[in-house]
């Protein structure tokens, strides 16, 4: 079935609050992404999209129309920038793109923001494309933001296995939305593309949904315990690094201060030092300058201590 088995996307729906299981279709995850963006956009329509994002959020909708490109801004957070997504709205915007928790800078929106957003769409009848695949091992529980799907009828939340539950290899990922005219046309789409997600994995990720708060808690036990290995990491080398803790998800953005500059120091890094982080330069968008001395390391590895006595060593090396 295109949509997915009934038992998956009834297991899917449990981790909503409102939306059901005639809300939800999966998807190989990356796939959703793009089927939604070819389901929903023309080239007379226009895309506002927060930046950094997950790279294809920006580059499908460019494809297809005009995007404006919202950046978040280290000096706030990289939270969201409410005044600057209404500045951009169009007669013709269709839709707005974001990425909370965020890839790659790890930080999570204000509720406030958040749902001052939300009401901002409403009022235009524009979608809201929220991709929360890192969502449910925020830092503090208490920052966890409600939905796209539960809080807007017109919002598409993105999910999917391979991150927060550590499940990559299952391949399967899903979109919840509760306008069925999305849901029709993006089927249409997927027709082209996957058709359907293989057998075995459906039933093995609708167990794993049914393990979600073991698994979830695996997740959130894993960075508890590398947060401070990173801390006391980045305290050590405050001559080379401005890190801020991630808010939320597996990833963070870590400035790099040295003189040779963030591109030259993660070639090195991996050349040399065998340890691979990716350069601001991966995040770079024609839509808006970023920063260009960040670079992304995950914090979500079993073998993290061992990664960075790998950094630090090659540190040593440099000096």
């Amino acid at each position: 079935m295109g949509g997915g088995t009934p038992a998956l996307r009834e297991a899917i729906a449990g981790t909503y609050d409102v939306a059901t299981a005639a809300d939800i279709m999966t998807f190989v995850p990356g796939e959703a992404i793009t089927t939604v963006m070819r389901a929903l956009l023309g080239p007379d329509d226009h895309v506002v999209t927060v930046l950094p994002n997950y790279q294809s959020a920006e580059t499908v909708p460019r494809s297809i129309c005009e995007v404006t490109g919202v950046p978040l801004r280290p000096e706030d957070g990289w939270d969201l920038d409410i005044e600057a997504v209404a500045t951009a709205l169009r007669p013709t915007t269709r839709l707005v793109a974001v990425n909370f928790p965020n890839n790659p800078t790890g930080s999570v929106a204000s509720r406030e923001r958040w749902l001052t957003l939300a009401d901002l769409l409403r009022a235009r009848g524009i979608y809201l494309f929220s991709d929360e695949i890192y969502r449910g091992v925020e830092h503090d529980q208490d920052r966890t933001l409600p939905q796209a799907a539960d809080l807007y009828e017109r919002g598409i939340s993105l999910g999917g296995l391979s991150k927060t539950y550590g499940l990559p290899g299952l391949r399967i990922g899903w979109i919840a939305c509760r306008d069925p005219e999305v849901l029709d046309r993006a089927e249409r789409v997927k027709h082209y593309g996957s058709i359907c997600a293989a057998a075995p994995s459906e039933v093995l990720a609708r167990i794993a949904i049914k393990a979600r708060d073991t698994l979830l808690a695996g997740t959130r036990d894993l960075l508890a315990r590398n947060r401070p290995v990173f801390a006391e990491f980045f305290a050590r080398h405050q001559d080379r690094f401005s890190w801020s803790p991630p808010d939320g998800g597996c990833v963070c953005y870590p400035r790099y201060l040295g003189p040779d500059g963030v591109e030259a120091f993660c070639r090195a890094a991996v050349t040399d030092g065998g340890v691979l982080l990716l350069p601001a330069s991966v995040y770079a968008s024609p839509l808006a300058p970023l920063p260009a001395d960040r670079f992304r390391v995950g914090i979500g590895r079993a073998d993290a201590p061992q990664a960075l006595a790998a950094l630090d060593e090659f540190l040593g090396e440099k000096k």
